[in-house]
Formats: structure tokens, sequence, C-alpha cells
């Protein structure tokens, strides 16, 4: 599984290097996550404009991400295709999940508050 971390100031920005997330990938995807996110920080942003597909087993691991974190930290996703989108919203997890339509929405997000 290939995931890219990227800082912008103080706020990870993990990139999913993959078109798929689903049973085939799912622990190896929540495994990459565990060992790319670093510690310590109150959010970190998770980067899907490469993902084309998420099935039901790719939607848990995402969510799964949430448990990998520590409880004060906040994940949340980014630059989802239209496809993903809609995974999202059937399963009303775009009510879980802050979704940013650009990684820079996200970044200057925080500056808000």
């Amino acid at each position: 599984m290939n995931l890219s971390l990227e800082e912008y100031g103080d706020i990870p920005i993990i990139t999913v290097g993959t078109k798929r997330v689903d049973a085939a990938c799912a622990i190896q995807f929540k495994d990459a996550f565990q060992k790319t996110v670093p510690k310590g920080r109150d959010r970190v942003i998770l980067d899907l404009d490469g993902v084309e597909f998420v099935d039901s087993s790719g939607l848990g691991a995402i969510v799964g991400l949430m448990k990998i974190l520590a409880p004060e930290t906040k994940l949340e996703l980014s630059t989802m295709g239209e496809t993903v989108k809609k995974v999202f919203a059937l399963t009303r997890m775009d009510q879980v999940f802050t979704i940013h339509e650009r990684i820079m929405d996200g970044v200057r997000s925080t500056k808000l508050q």
C-alpha cells in the first residue's frame, strides 16, 4: 500500500497512492497509515484524490483509521472523486467526517478556528 506524507505547517497530509481501497487491501491500508501518520497532532487530512473506488471494507478501514489516531486527533478527508463521494453520502459517513474539496481548503480551515 502506497501512502505518502507531506506536511503543511503542523498539519499532516497523507495521500493515498492507490486507485482502490477495498477488501483486498483494507488491512494493508490501515497498517500503512499507522506507520505513516505522525503522532501528537490535532488534525490529520487523508487525501483521496487518486482513489476511484471504495467498497464497504475500504470504508470500514477509513473509519478504522480514527481508532489508530489519538482520541484528540481529528481525521479529515480531502479531494474525493464523485464515485467515492457517493459512497460516503449513501452511508452517511459524510456526516461523520469533515470533507474538504481541496487539500488547501482543509489547511486554510485551521486559520478560521
